[in-house]
């Protein structure tokens, strides 16, 4: 059903932008408005919003839709006049606001009929509604993340002799589908050097001793994604290596402590890697600290050095940084956070000492 809690505030944050009226084309938008889920592929399917007149969800008859969602909807065909339809629900003479989404094969031709005032990209209100998550929401972030903290005490029991990457990979999948996973979006499994491309895709390569086990997994439950990543040893690991996962353990927890509301996402950012340049390892930290999540896994907003935004209770967003040494080893340690009044609540519980697995 429409949430009309979501709805009000996306009205309010668009009227900050001086535009009353929206049409909302990203499909996972749609479905934090409505709750149901339809990939619309090439055809319209359009959620239109506005502070003046009653909700309306244009789709087409080919998605199956038959039950209530608490907006009228506006059935078209292959065959309809897709502008014409969309220009009838639009006060023209009013500001209209699209997403960032919405493609120019729809956009044009409602420039061409002048079906508003003018257009703004209006996805930072949507944005900046999602980025808060409700009661619910939250719930289901924990719910998701315990799945995963669940799941990983079951993967580092598989690091053994002689499996590659890929047959990790795969038992890992098996082991999210037994434990009720709904989505398995992606699944990170680096051995030794290759845990040093942080966006390694699994292979055939076999683990061997010394070699560090990198394993970035996240799956979906209630709707919600998880995300998180451990590094483990395998029956032993040499001291530059155990210098190198103690530095971004620090930072990791170091951050997590400097997540309350009022702080930029900037200033966390710093925090983590402040701590991995004084210990001489800054050109080894790749990438940004974090990325927002929830019901998709990168969501708008990140934790980086330009992005200035101030934290706010009900944001949750990934804290997961990394070092990595080209042709050595790779280490990164992840956890969700949740921003609550007065802190943050780390989503994830899975042990983060070191562990050498198989000693």
């Amino acid at each position: 059903m429409l949430n009309q809690e979501r709805l009000q505030r996306a009205l309010e944050e668009l009227e900050v932008l001086g535009v009353p009226q929206m049409l909302v084309y990203d499909p996972m938008a749609i479905y934090y408005f409505t709750g149901k889920r339809i990939d619309p592929m090439e055809r319209l399917l359009v959620l239109y919003i506005s502070k003046d007149k009653e909700p309306k969800l244009v789709l087409n008859r080919l998605f199956h839709c038959p039950e209530e969602l608490g907006v009228e909807k506006v059935w078209v065909e292959d065959t309809t006049d897709t502008t014409e339809v969309l220009a009838a629900l639009i006060d023209h003479d009013k500001p209209l606001g699209i997403d960032k989404d919405f493609p120019a094969k729809h956009l044009l031709p409602l420039i061409e009929a002048k079906a508003g005032s003018c257009f703004k990209n209006t996805s930072l209100a949507i944005d900046r509604v999602r980025s808060c998550k409700d009661e619910k929401e939250q719930q289901a972030m924990r719910e998701s993340s315990l799945l995963n903290d669940t799941c990983m005490a079951e993967f580092k029991k598989r690091i053994r002799e002689g499996v590659t990457e890929e047959q990790l990979a795969e038992e890992i999948k098996a082991i999210y589908r037994s434990h009720g996973a709904t989505e398995i979006p992606f699944v990170i499994v680096a051995f030794g050097a290759n845990a040093a491309d942080p966006h390694h895709e699994p292979d055939n390569t076999v683990l061997k001793e010394g070699d560090c086990v990198l394993f970035d997994v996240g799956a979906t439950a209630n709707g919600y994604h998880s995300d998180m990543t451990r590094t483990f040893f395998f029956k032993k690991v040499d001291e530059k290596a155990r210098e190198v996962y103690e530095t971004v353990k620090a930072a990791n927890e170091a951050a997590e402590k400097a997540v309350k509301p009022g702080m930029r996402f900037c200033d966390i950012d710093k925090t983590a890697r402040e701590l991995i340049e004084k210990a001489g390892y800054g050109p080894c930290f790749t990438h940004r600290l974090g990325h927002s999540i929830g019901i998709q896994v990168h969501e708008a907003g990140d934790v980086s050095a330009v992005n200035t935004d101030i934290l706010k209770p009900g944001m949750t967003f990934s804290i997961e940084p990394g070092i990595y040494i080209p042709g050595e080893v790779g280490v990164r340690i992840e956890d969700l956070v949740l921003v609550t009044e007065h802190g943050c609540e780390v989503l994830n519980h899975a042990p983060k000492m070191l562990e050498i697995i198989g000693d």
